[in-house]
């Protein structure tokens, strides 16, 4: 008999509430020990723990990158624990506590589902996330479209806030094919302004601003094909280590130093590296 994942939107078991519930409990009985018993606990301040939430975000991405499960449930706890940290500081300086945060998000999350909680009709994504970022317009009262994108953003995942944002007040091209055209004339502007030879100074400016165009239009074109430009480059890095490790190894392997290597040569090992970590997945590829 086969699994079959739960429906989206499915509780996966309802009659786990009472044990979720408790162990949220139990989590925050943990922390109010920690927090009154353990040298390293009590030293901590929102300014403290905001490089390590940061650190351990990066960690739960990379667990979903891999698909590793277990690690995602240990990557999740200490965000968690990171979470009633802040909460407990904020509690402990008489701003907020834990129910003030989660009330709060229970009600922005059925304000901004009218369609769900109301009488809004929305049949398909795109009206959803309209809808969205309508509301939380009239939430911020006169601020700007893209005044909620955070500044400290990477600048690539900041690229797809800022042109999602945009297409949320209707502000964005009307199909694939004008994005690549876009895509297109970015690329020709570039290339005039870096040319072939040593540009100087101020063709150096230029030239990193019409990158900047490209690589924009990139993203917005990405967003169009449903491809997440961040996770697309990540699996080009993880791509280009995996190939490069394998080809340090063959080097060595033969008795050779990388650096004694014309570049000639390294590409063969290169090509090689390809070549035989693209066999198991064609052999895979084979058996289905």
């Amino acid at each position: 008999m086969e699994n079959h994942p739960p429906a989206p939107g499915a509780l996966p078991g309802p009659t786990r509430r009472p044990a979720q519930l408790a162990a949220f409990g139990r989590l925050l009985d943990v922390l109010d020990r920690l927090r009154t018993e353990c040298p390293w606990d009590k030293k901590q301040t929102l300014q403290s723990l905001r490089h390590l939430t940061i650190e351990e975000t990066y960690e739960i991405s990379d667990a979903i990158l891999r698909d590793d499960l277990p690690d995602l449930k240990k990557e999740l706890g200490d965000v968690m624990l990171h979470l009633l940290f802040y909460a407990r500081i904020a509690a402990e300086q008489e701003a907020f506590d834990i129910a003030d945060v989660l009330n709060a998000q229970c009600e922005k999350l059925i304000f901004r589902h009218p369609h769900i909680y109301g009488d809004v009709q929305a049949d398909d994504e795109a009206t959803v996330k309209r809808n969205w970022e309508q509301l939380k317009l009239q939430e911020k009262g006169n601020a700007g479209v893209l005044s909620g994108v955070p500044v400290s953003l990477p600048a690539l995942v900041k690229a797809m806030r800022i042109q999602e944002k945009a297409r949320g007040a209707g502000f964005d091209w009307d199909n694939p094919a004008q994005v690549w055209a876009k895509v297109q004339e970015e690329l020709g502007e570039f290339g005039d302004e870096y040319g072939h030879g040593q540009p100087d100074k101020m063709q150096a400016e230029r030239a990193t601003d019409e990158f900047g165009d490209l690589l924009f239009s990139l993203v917005n074109f990405a967003r169009f094909a449903g491809i997440n430009p961040e996770e697309a480059l990540e699996r080009t890095n993880r791509k280009f280590i995996s190939r490069f490790q394998h080809l340090e190894g063959a080097t060595a392997a033969d008795g050779h130093r990388l650096a004694d290597l014309s570049l000639t040569q390294m590409n063969e090992y290169w090509e090689a590296a390809k070549r035989q970590l693209a066999a198991p997945i064609i052999a895979s590829s084979a058996k289905k």
